[in-house]
């Protein structure tokens, strides 16, 4: 790990140490005015419902916020961020550091002077409010400290006149297809259906219609069929609808390449960015299609370079007016 690298990660942890420290530092600042089992969970209407110890209250802060200043760096620098997402991500961890601890030193503070298991501890719901505000500035630090590292650039693009195309005779037509799934995604899937389920049993089916709908979209989606042809770049699951299809009018070109897709598309599904959007169930090869308005689309796909390398040569029919 070079200078820089390790500038970038002791700033990506240093938020979650610093909740720490404020926190472990309230607790002993104040403890001769805490009660022994402090007042540590709380309803929706901020009423106590659950008490702890002093080491409980430690151990509860301590753990989350050491393992994410050994993981926050580990995931930018595994993630391979570059520059928005870079900024984002890194800024992230500020966000949560900050919510985070603000909420655990606020719950210190709602014990102060309270006699030994008060049930009449409130932990007001404006709180969170101030936590979210915590979080807000949180981000605009790390956004401002992430000016004293280097932010790493995206990889350029290949060029799309100079990608691959397909030869066709005059008049002859081609299509390609794929299909293909993930393994964890019938299991969401399915955790999602029993979760309705169960909640529609406990709570009726306005709670559970949320959890419903999302299980079975995600059902559909297990396996996705991608096809590419003289309608477009389509990509549908095992429904013909819901389905996302790029008509081939608006596309300007298409390359073959390797996604990253936490770190360019945020995650997994059907992802929308500023200047992007596509749909991803993995990382690695996949067809990104470049649109006339400039925006990009991506599937991430085996074979994908044929992929490309027709949409390429059915785009130039359509500019050669053929």
């Amino acid at each position: 790990m070079n200078r820089k690298n390790l500038g970038g990660a002791i700033l990506a942890a240093l938020p979650f140490l610093l909740a720490l420290a404020v926190d472990l530092a309230l607790l002993v600042a104040f403890g001769d005015r805490l009660p022994d089992r402090l007042a540590s969970h709380f309803g929706g209407t901020g009423q106590v419902d659950g008490h702890a110890s002093h080491t409980s209250f430690v151990v509860t802060t301590t753990v989350p916020l050491v393992a994410m200043a050994a993981l926050w760096p580990l995931m930018i620098a595994k993630g391979r961020f570059h520059g928005r997402s870079y900024l984002w991500m890194f800024a992230g961890g500020y966000a949560f550091a900050a919510f985070f601890g603000y909420l655990m030193g606020a719950t210190l503070l709602a014990n102060l002077d309270a006699p030994e298991g008060a049930a009449d501890v409130e932990f007001p719901m404006w709180h969170i409010a101030v936590a979210v505000g915590a979080a807000a500035l949180g981000t605009g630090l790390g956004l401002l400290l992430i000016r004293l590292v280097a932010v790493p650039e995206p990889p350029p693009e290949p060029e799309r006149g100079d990608a691959e195309r397909i030869t066709l005779r005059d008049g002859e037509v081609a299509g390609w297809t794929r299909s293909m799934g993930a393994w964890w995604l019938p299991l969401v899937a399915l955790t999602l259906v029993a979760v309705a389920v169960v909640v529609l049993f406990v709570s009726g089916w306005a709670a559970a219609l949320a959890p419903l709908v999302i299980g079975l979209l995600t059902l559909n989606f297990v396996r996705l069929h991608v096809s590419a042809d003289r309608r477009g770049l389509t990509v549908s699951g095992l429904l013909p609808w819901p389905r996302a299809r790029v008509s081939l009018d608006r596309i300007d070109g298409a390359v073959s390449r390797d996604i990253n897709a936490l770190a360019e598309y945020g995650g997994w599904g059907y992802r929308v960015r500023p200047g992007r959007s596509g749909v991803m169930i993995r990382s690695g090869e996949g067809v990104v299609v470049r649109l006339e308005s400039g925006r990009d689309f991506a599937v991430t796909v085996d074979d994908s370079a044929t992929a490309a390398a027709l949409l390429n040569t059915l785009v130039d029919r359509r500019r050669a007016g053929h």
